[in-house]
């Protein structure tokens, strides 16, 4: 017969469950980034939006064309730099993507507050 220990839960006394503050906070995260993400992608897709403007741009001569390898050098570039090389582990500098989308989510908040739409 297995021998079963009586206290295997024993190892998670000291864990504490999250206040409700911090749970406030974090939807009030997710709902900024929630947010800008929306209004990110009202203002690229949109007729004559940022997305058209930025193709237009781009593929408008074979000079622009070249930006095209130092564009994608410098996305690796910030992927390895936001990265972490264990897997087990993360590096602060990840969360950098996630402040500048709360950012633009603020921004939009402003903007629908102050204009009433995007």
């Amino acid at each position: 017969m297995a021998q079963i220990e009586p206290n295997k839960y024993l190892k998670n006394k000291d864990i504490k469950a999250e206040s409700k503050l911090s749970v406030l906070y974090a939807m009030i995260r997710m709902g900024l980034m929630l947010v800008g993400i929306i209004g990110l992608a009202i203002e690229l897709f949109k007729d004559e939006g940022l997305f058209s403007k930025i193709m237009n741009k781009l593929f408008e001569s074979t000079t622009t064309m070249l930006w095209i390898p130092v564009i994608i050098f410098a996305l690796w570039l910030a992927n390895r730099w936001m990265s972490s090389p264990n897997k087990s582990e993360t590096k602060k500098s990840g969360d950098f993507p996630m402040y500048i989308m709360m950012a633009i989510g603020a921004y939009y908040v402003y903007r629908l507050y102050t204009t009433g739409s995007f």
